[in-house]
């Protein structure tokens, strides 16, 4: 299951059944769960935990030490859950000590071919990042997100569940839950409706949704008075955007 080639440091911890291709290097200080398959010419750097049934193909890099310019050397993690997917040449960074010195990383995403996750990333599951989108650094996204090609996050920039980017979309400020956003700079269309019905929301709960987005961001109301009128709905669905704009430092998109 492990390819002569590959050279696995005598500190790394391996599960069963774990397939490694050739010429690929693990380093210390990396744990990686059972029935993972990592393909040929990958590198994993520590401390990174991996869990189970994760795939990784060839030519990525995992766990390496970030770019940005403040680290030094201090040994920041990677964690990463269960049946993740990282397309060939996706990069994956590990944290700094000026946030959690740590990158984490959910369960059931996919990354597609050069996916570029920065250092302090929060990401959830069931994300889809498409080939090509860039999160720079502290970014943090929700679930069943889906970043359409060549998006790029600025940092510090947070994603709501269910959103959704168009392809070569620029994000510099938070979109909240179910928002489709798309341009440069990202503007908010219109809301993630067919996704949602694909994930068993009832018609009803969409309607609010469609109801809570209309009153965000087409009756010209401030960010205040909206926020007043999502409260007074009392709608789970529409409590996940309240909480969420609540949270936001950079501003959502408007």
């Amino acid at each position: 299951m492990i390819h002569e080639t590959a050279i696995i440091d005598p500190k790394a911890r391996i599960g069963q059944n774990v397939t490694i291709g050739p010429w690929t290097w693990i380093g210390p200080d990396v744990e990686i769960g059972d029935e993972c398959v990592i393909g040929s010419h990958v590198v994993v750097r520590g401390p990174t935990r991996i869990g189970l049934q994760n795939r990784i193909f060839q030519f990525s890099s995992i766990g390496e030490d970030c770019q940005d310019k403040k680290y030094n050397g201090e040994p920041t993690e990677l964690v990463v859950g269960d049946r993740n997917v990282f397309r060939e040449c996706t990069t994956i960074h590990r944290g700094t000590i000026q946030d959690q010195s740590l990158t984490q990383i959910g369960s059931d995403n996919l990354f597609m071919g050069y996916v570029h996750v920065a250092h302090d990333c929060m990401i959830g599951d069931h994300n889809i990042f498409a080939n090509g989108s860039t999160l720079a650094g502290h970014v943090h996204v929700g679930d069943h997100v889906i970043l359409g090609g060549f998006t790029g996050v600025h940092q510090f920039c947070k994603i709501g569940s269910h959103a959704f980017t168009a392809v070569s979309s620029v994000v510099v400020q938070d979109i909240p839950p179910y928002v489709m956003a798309q341009g440069h700079n990202a503007v908010p269309r219109t809301i993630n409706s067919e996704g949602l019905r694909r994930r068993g929301f009832s018609a009803d709960a969409i309607a609010q949704v469609k109801r809570a987005y209309k009153t965000l961001y087409r009756q010209g109301l401030t960010l205040d008075e909206a926020l007043t009128q999502l409260r007074a709905m009392e709608r789970p669905e529409v409590d996940l955007m309240v909480d969420f704009i609540g949270e936001s430092t950079r501003g959502i998109i408007r």
